[in-house]
């Protein structure tokens, strides 16, 4: 991840570059399609912000959610490891996050609800000369960005799947801050290292370890969701036209990235989310973002938080996380509007 974006910079200075980007004309088939007679019950929508390539759905929507009404749009940057919990407050309305994280956070009873999938494939494991299978990590020291993170969760269901412990199993080390942990796999400090976004392409430039699962093409997990739209339960239940309309800006937004991979990648440089073009390019290509019309997400919780489930990360069944932590009925209804 890139930390020199500039979250709270001007939103004027952002619908000008999309329009400088040639996105203006592309944003003609993505205007208001909302049934007569609805009324936004609040025009501010507030997104918990951090800099990463996958989630360029929740940057690209801000054009769209302002012809959807909204006036007051916000990128709070509340840091990488604190957003589902400040989406659970209240502080943030929405953000974009690591599904395999998100369970945790609802078996644990926070207030948080995930409204659709947005895509695959954002993950690759990479890892030394020592280690040719995700079995071969029995034994080995695997480095995280920190314990309860995406990579961690998603990994040890990864190895659960396998037959693994992943408590007992590998060793797991983690950095003071979330860029601490490919610098401790190139360091040699640790055998392997879950990467997303960014990073197996930074790695790859450096020819620096080889990728052992790639979550864009490996089954099963390439059938699933690595990340998912996740909301304030009271937000969503006080606001239900609003967030139907936040959630078909971001639907919008995910197509755009499938069709204009390279658009996207020349926003994301401007933007100084990434600004190293060609590794963009590489990451708006290789996610999956047409995953939203194909799959259903409820498969992907049920997935997870039973590899989850039975190694005891999780108390929840898969039944309970799916009815505490998921509200599918906006989705259902714009994958019939949105249908093409």
């Amino acid at each position: 991840m890139n930390n020199s974006a500039k979250p709270g910079s001007d939103r004027r200075r952002f619908l000008t570059r999309m329009s400088t980007l040639g996105a203006a004309s592309l944003l003609a088939p993505y205007g208001r399609s909302e049934a007569a007679g609805e009324q936004l019950e609040t025009t501010r929508i507030r997104f918990a912000h951090y800099p990463a390539i996958c989630t360029a759905p929740q940057y690209l929507a801000e054009a769209m959610l302002r012809l959807e009404g909204f006036t007051d749009v916000q990128y709070l940057p509340l840091g990488t490891r604190e957003a589902p919990y400040y989406v659970a407050e209240g502080v943030a309305d929405m953000t974009i996050w690591m599904t395999p994280a998100l369970i945790p956070n609802v078996d644990a009873g926070q207030p948080i609800v995930m409204l659709a999938g947005i895509h695959a494939g954002c993950y690759e494991l990479v890892a030394n000369d020592s280690v040719n299978s995700i079995r071969d990590l029995k034994g080995k020291t695997v480095a995280i960005q920190y314990f309860g993170g995406g990579d961690h969760v998603l990994l040890s269901s990864m190895l659960a799947y396998v037959g693994m412990n992943p408590q007992m199993d590998v060793k797991w080390i983690a950095g003071a801050h979330v860029g601490d942990a490919m610098n401790l796999f190139i360091e040699g400090k640790a055998d392997a290292f879950f990467g997303f976004a960014q990073q197996p392409a930074e790695l790859r430039a450096k020819n620096i370890g080889h990728v052992i699962i790639n979550t864009s093409q490996d089954k099963p997990w390439s059938q699933y969701f690595c990340c998912m739209l996740a909301a304030n339960k009271e937000f969503v239940n006080r606001h239900p036209v609003a967030t139907k309309r936040v959630l078909r800006a971001i639907l919008k937004a995910i197509d755009l990235c499938a069709a204009e991979p390279a658009l996207v990648a020349r926003f994301l440089s401007d933007q100084l989310y990434e600004t190293r073009y060609a590794i963009g390019l590489e990451v708006t290509k290789s996610v999956i973002y047409t995953r939203w019309r194909e799959t259903n997400p409820e498969d992907t919780l049920r997935f997870l938080a039973l590899r989850l489930h039975e190694v005891g990360m999780i108390k929840s069944t898969p039944q309970e996380i799916i009815a505490r932590g998921s509200d599918w009925r906006f989705l259902n209804e714009l994958k019939r509007e949105l249908k093409t």
